[in-house]
């Protein structure tokens, strides 16, 4: 049977949030981009799979194992940027929305990163605002797109790396870890006895 809105608001834990790992998990991500992007708000293919893709670490939101939401974190010198945000109309709850959010913040900053970027139409800056703590990006104009209707609004939230965020002193076996799994040993690694 498949889960509804109404099951997480009293069942929260049949929500996770994962970074993407597997050809399958990807196939999720870009399936709900397309139902959002395409479908909903008649964004071109070829812009909503703009070829950063490939150098971008996905986010893959579950409801039980159903995918619901998606995003896309890309990486520069002094800051990440958030992007390509969707879930199914069903689950733009704010609960899911947050669980998302936070679990991309806490990636971010674990990464040794202290700001994130985002663009949004005015609409969902407002969400953005209001809901994740995003404040405008100062002296930064809204920029206008072919495909959106609206100019999108540059926000950016600080963030406050933690203890273990990954820097250069970082023990060179977690390096070698799966994005977003630092925590967890390598089968790969050799534990001396």
């Amino acid at each position: 049977m498949q889960q509804t809105p109404s099951d997480v608001n009293r069942q929260d834990n049949l929500i996770r949030v994962e970074v993407v790992t597997t050809p399958e998990q990807l196939l999720h991500a870009h399936a709900i981009r397309a139902i959002c992007f395409m479908e909903e708000h008649g964004v071109a293919a070829r812009q909503t799979y703009d070829g950063n893709d490939y150098q971008a670490t996905h986010i893959i939101v579950y409801a039980g194992n159903e995918p619901v939401g998606t995003a896309r974190i890309r990486w520069f010198k002094d800051f990440a940027k958030m992007e390509r945000t969707s879930f199914r109309k069903a689950w733009r709850d704010p609960r899911v929305i947050k669980r998302c959010a936070e679990f991309i913040f806490e990636h971010i900053s674990r990464k040794g990163y202290d700001r994130v970027i985002t663009h949004a139409k005015p609409i969902y800056a407002r969400l953005w605002q209001r809901m994740l703590g995003f404040k405008p990006a100062p002296g930064k104009e809204p920029v206008h797109f072919e495909g959106h209707g609206e100019p999108l609004i540059e926000l950016v939230k600080d963030l406050s790396p933690p203890q273990n965020a990954i820097t250069p002193e970082t023990d060179a076996t977690i390096l070698f870890r799966i994005e977003g799994y630092w925590d967890a040993q390598s089968e790969f690694e050799v534990v001396e006895s």
